[in-house]
C-alpha cells in the first residue's frame, strides 16, 4: 500500500513541476508583452514603485529590469540586514513574484509611484531589532543605475567630452547586452513546451562555431578570435557575446524551414487569415 501511494505521489509530483514549468514560461512570456507594450511610459515615467510594504519593495526601473528589496534577520549579528537584488527578465521575476500581483501593482499605481526612489532603508528599528547602518555602501550608485538615468560629468573641453562619451558608450553597450541576454532568456523559457517535439536544430555550423536549439535552450561553442581552444557557450550572457539576437532568431528561422519545409506554407495561410479578419472588405 505505502509503495502504492509512493507511485501515486511521485506520479502526481512530476506532472505537477511540468504544469509548474508551463505556467512559469506563459507569465513570463505575457509579462514580456505587457513589458514591451509600455516600455517607452516606463522610460518616461523614470521607472514605477510596485511595492512598497516594508520590509519588501518591488520597483520597475526606467531600462525596463527590476529592483528587489528585503530584509533578512542575519542571526550571527542579531541584526536586520536589507538585500537588494537586480532582476533582469520578467521570466526571472515571476519566479520571485506572483505574476497577477505584479499586474495588479501596475493597474494600481499612482503619480507618487512614479519614479524609482532608492532610499526604501531607513534607521528605524525593524520589530525591535537595529537595522544595520550602510550595509550596502554600493546604495547610491546602484540606485543611479538602477532608475535608467546615466551620470553625464559636465565637461568644458574636448578631452573631457572624448573621455565622458567613451564611458557612455560602454555604459550603454552593457545595457544593450542585458536587454539582447533577455530577448534570448525570454524566447528559451515560451519555447520550452516546443523544444521536446522537434529534438536539435543546428542554426550556425562552422570550422570555428556551431550553435544549435535543443531541449533546455540555445548551446554552442566558438573559437574567440585570437584563440585555438573552442569555449563553451549555453546562457544568454554568453551568447549574446557573440551573436545578435536577431541574427540568431532570424538564422533559427531559416533552419526550421530547411528541416520542416512545411511550416513555411502554414506560416503564410496563417498570415493570410490574419490580414483576412483584419480587411473590413473581405
Amino acid at each position: 500500500m505505502e509503495a502504492r501511494r509512493n507511485a501515486l505521489l511521485a506520479d502526481m509530483s512530476r506532472d505537477a513541476e511540468i504544469e509548474r514549468t508551463d505556467f512559469l514560461a506563459r507569465a513570463g512570456e505575457q509579462l514580456d508583452r505587457f513589458m514591451a507594450a509600455h516600455q517607452h511610459r516606463i522610460q518616461q515615467l523614470g521607472g514605477l514603485v510596485l511595492i512598497d510594504d516594508d520590509p519588501d519593495y518591488l520597483a520597475v526601473n526606467a531600462d525596463g529590469t527590476f529592483r528587489s528589496r528585503s530584509r533578512i534577520y542575519d542571526e550571527s549579528r542579531g541584526q536586520w540586514i536589507a538585500e537588494t537584488e537586480v532582476i533582469e527578465t520578467a521570466a526571472e521575476l515571476v519566479e520571485i513574484y506572483n505574476p497577477a500581483d505584479i499586474l495588479q501593482a501596475f493597474a494600481d499605481a499612482e503619480a507618487e509611484d512614479a519614479g524609482v526612489n532608492g532610499d526604501t532603508d531607513d534607521d528605524e528599528d525593524v520589530e525591535g531589532d537595529e537595522v544595520v547602518a550602510g550595509a550596502d555602501p554600493y546604495a547610491g550608485a546602484a540606485d543611479q543605475w538602477a532608475a535608467g538615468q546615466p551620470v553625464v560629468p559636465e565637461v568644458h573641453d574636448e578631452a573631457g567630452a572624448a573621455l565622458a562619451l567613451y564611458e557612455l558608450a560602454l555604459d550603454f553597450q552593457d545595457r544593450s547586452q542585458r536587454t539582447e541576454a533577455g530577448l534570448i532568456g525570454s524566447f528559451e523559457n515560451a519555447a520550452i513546451g516546443l523544444l521536446g517535439f522537434v529534438g536539435s536544430i543546428a542554426i550556425v555550423d562552422d570550422h570555428d562555431e556551431h550553435l544549435e536549439l535543443a531541449t533546455g535552450g540555445f548551446r554552442g561553442r566558438v573559437i574567440p578570435e585570437g584563440n585555438t581552444d573552442w569555449e563553451d557557450i549555453s546562457t544568454p550572457d554568453q551568447i549574446v557575446r557573440f551573436y545578435d539576437p536577431t541574427d540568431v532568431f532570424g538564422d533559427l528561422a531559416e533552419a526550421l524551414v530547411d528541416a520542416y519545409p512545411a511550416v513555411a506554407g502554414a506560416a503564410e495561410d496563417v498570415e493570410d487569415v490574419e490580414d483576412a479578419a483584419d480587411d473590413p472588405t473581405s
